[in-house]
């Protein structure tokens, strides 16, 4: 696939309320009518986001993310949609104007056109211009989600909060809108979200919301720390401070047994749990009946704390959305931003609401996409394939993303082992396409060093913090997507890049040419090994030795492969001591660099996988990796003062290593030992080999090219 190309627009250019372009968390609806009987298409794009109604029912989101100066342009086909005579197409945009690791921070804008039998009917800045109001259910100043992610969600709803969404009759003043700076529009490419409502399975409890004295307090940087590195809204200006209201109370749960999810008469301050069946993606729709005004929350988590219900701030994420509704009247709700979760509770706080529907509109990669599904010989295998499926879709929307739920950010190394198994189930690499292209296509990214690449891209970075480990896989990465895909045009307009980072790091080279003193986040693992990065970190250099062979082979450059080969052997002398790898030298007094008896089973992994050490040169520490370590270790008591690995990337270099060289049933007993409670827990694969952060975690889905091979 070439480098994306240009899209122009027929008549619309991009707009957005006047004098709040640059406004925090603002957000606007759109609308037009639609007639029965005709074609409609709606061409579009937007920042910061934005959802798609017909007749007040949800049918898309978006945008495909691009990087900074760039904007995707999606075409909606939604004639089928259109039953009623007349039709209200509605869109809902929001701007955030804030850094996160999920979304620039660009000021807000939108630009479509609505194609009626193929001509322009409406377009925006033009003279058939939309309908806009301003959406003032929206509460503005609210806690960010995340410290990666932007603002959670708090809204107040009236009795025809709807109506502008519903009612073709109804009619309002316009919002003025101003056009905005002019944009570059290119191709969307990736394949459009299959949207699908999925119904909870069971309601697990109910019970009763009352104060508690041993609250817990929600101290998240992302709350309280908010300044020109980390943007939002400080605490003392929030409408609401919604985690800690909710940390101010616990359930009590006065029904455990778990039911069939069937309407539930929710008292004052009463609560029910639900169950989803498996971790999944998606926007929380309810659909409930408020006799009188009342406060609705919904708590979701991707697995059930031991306290029965879910935490709000789990994970130093605000897992809750909520509403202020007026009674006398039955919403039908969705949330605009996706969530992830398998548990959610709803409370209803201050009056009886009848709660007919929870369910969730997945967001997820098109499953009819998937060509190369297999059938694993057993259930247990079976059960850790198909979480590993569910990671894959969950992860893939537009961009391979670290987890749908905490960050929904594009992570290099993360993207190494998704990019596989795009591949490997769908015969493309379309979405591996516009998530490396993404990283070539700005001229510099702001607050990072020049011929650094971010870690996580498209995001802003503003502490200046980069993992310059992160940035050599974007270039292994870059390798194996040549041979998958042949696009030489993208491998070629990125070298300009690439050489830069290589100016990059010849800075922290020394005498000997190994990696001193990296500055920033140097990352080998979430691992103890992550503890040994200064002062000369071996797995790092091993890496770099991998790095440098790969730009060689994309380019051409045969001296690169040379100074690889010489960097392998320079490690190969200073960092094993005759048995392990050691992972770090640190320079004393002197100046002299001193080996560590620091000693972690992922260094070995980045040996063999760099080829710093291959199984004939060193065939002892080859043999105990492959019998001696990985998920028999730790209950043998293997080798206890050698720190063990962790899921990502340890874990996935053991099992690489031990599937190239034939260890098939080895590969197995590990997939098993390793995955299969995650399976059974979540039904996803999880970012530790515990539950501790994200239980849905893109790159574990790299499971399948294993199983697939085996077992195809």
């Amino acid at each position: 696939m070439p480098v994306s190309q240009k899209v122009n627009f027929t008549k619309a250019v991009p707009v957005w309320e006047k004098g709040k372009e640059t406004e925090m968390n603002h957000s606007l609806v759109f609308r037009a009518i639609a007639v029965k009987g005709h074609q409609y298409t709606l061409r579009i794009a937007s920042h910061s986001r934005y959802q798609i109604f017909i007749n007040g029912q949800f049918y898309a989101a978006g945008p495909a993310r691009a990087a900074h100066g760039f904007f995707r342009v999606s075409e909606y086909n939604m004639t089928e949609k259109l039953t009623l005579n007349e039709n209200v197409v509605s869109i809902i945009a929001a701007g955030y104007n804030i850094n996160s690791f999920y979304l620039t921070d660009q000021p807000s804008f939108i630009c479509m056109e609505l194609l009626e039998d193929g001509e322009v009917s409406l377009a925006t800045g033009s003279e058939n211009e939309f309908e806009v109001i301003n959406y003032r259910n929206r509460a503005k100043k609210v806690q960010r989600f995340s410290f990666q992610r932007p603002f959670t969600e708090s809204y107040v709803f009236d009795a025809y909060y709807d109506a502008f969404m519903t009612r073709p009759e109804e009619k309002y003043e316009n919002t003025p809108l101003e056009k905005t700076e002019e944009k570059v529009f290119i191709e969307r490419n990736v394949p459009y979200c299959r949207y699908e409502e999925v119904k909870a399975q069971k309601i697990v409890s109910r019970g009763i919301i009352i104060p508690t004295k041993n609250k817990k307090v929600y101290d998240d940087r992302s709350l309280l720390e908010i300044n020109d590195e980390l943007k939002g809204f400080k605490r003392d200006e929030l409408e609401a401070d919604t985690v800690n209201d909710l940390y101010a109370h616990i359930m009590q749960i006065l029904e455990p047994d778990e039911t069939e999810n069937e309407p539930v008469a929710l008292g004052v301050n009463c609560a029910a749990v639900y169950d989803m069946g498996k971790n999944t993606t998606g926007y929380i729709r309810l659909s409930l009946t408020a006799e009188h005004d009342t406060q609705i929350y919904a708590v979701f988590n991707e697995k059930l704390p031991e306290e029965g219900y879910p935490d709000p701030g789990r994970d130093g994420c605000a897992n809750v959305v909520k509403w202020a509704l007026q009674g006398g009247r039955t919403y039908d709700i969705v949330s605009f931003e996706p969530y992830t979760y398998r548990y959610i509770q709803i409370i209803s706080a201050y009056a009886p609401t009848l709660i007919s529907n929870v369910s969730q509109y997945r967001e997820c990669y098109d499953e009819t996409l998937l060509i190369n599904k297999k059938k694993m010989p057993d259930e247990a295998l079976q059960k850790i394939y198909d979480a590993a499926v569910e990671t894959f879709l969950q992860n893939s929307t537009d961009i391979f993303m670290d987890c749908p739920s905490r960050e929904r950010a594009g992570w290099l190394c993360d993207s190494f082992f998704t990019s596989r198994v795009e591949k490997e189930l769908t015969g493309h690499s379309i979405v591996e396409h516009n998530f490396l292209e993404n990283f070539i296509m700005p001229d510099k990214f702001e607050f990072l060093p020049d011929g650094m690449l971010p870690m996580c891209y498209p995001a802003d970075h503003n502490d200046g913090c980069y993992i310059p480990n992160w940035a050599m896989w974007y270039v292994i990465e870059l390798k194996e997507y040549l041979d998958r895909s042949g696009d030489r045009e993208l491998v070629d307009s990125a070298k300009e890049k690439v050489y830069k980072l290589l100016d990059f790091f010849r800075k922290f080279e020394n005498e000997d040419e190994l990696l001193t003193k990296l500055e920033s986040w140097v990352f080998v693992e979430w691992s103890k090994a992550n503890d040994f990065v200064q002062d000369i970190n071996y797995p790092s250099n091993m890496l770099y030795s991998h790095f440098l062979d790969c730009i060689s082979e994309l380019y051409g450059d045969a001296e690169l492969h040379n100074k690889a080969e010489k960097l392998r052997k320079t490690i190969r002398e200073k960092s094993f001591d005759g048995e392990f790898f050691c992972d770090n030298a640190v320079i004393n007094d002197n100046g002299v660099a001193e080996r560590t008896d620091n000693r972690t089973e992922t260094c070995q992994y980045y040996a063999f996988f760099s080829k710093t050490a291959t199984k004939e040169t060193y065939p002892e520490l080859y043999e105990k990796l492959v019998n001696e370590f990985g998920s028999v270790r730790i209950e043998k008591d293997n080798y206890p003062d050698i720190h063990p690995s962790n899921a990502f990337i340890g874990n996935y270099l053991r099992l690489q290593i031990l599937f190239e060289d034939g260890h098939y049933e080895k590969v197995t007993e590990d997939i098993r030992n390793f995955f299969l409670p995650m399976a059974e827990c979540t039904g996803t694969l999880w970012e530790n080999m515990t539950d501790y952060a994200s239980c849905n975690h893109g790159f574990a889905s790299h499971v399948i090219c294993w199983l697939n091979k085996i077992y195809g």
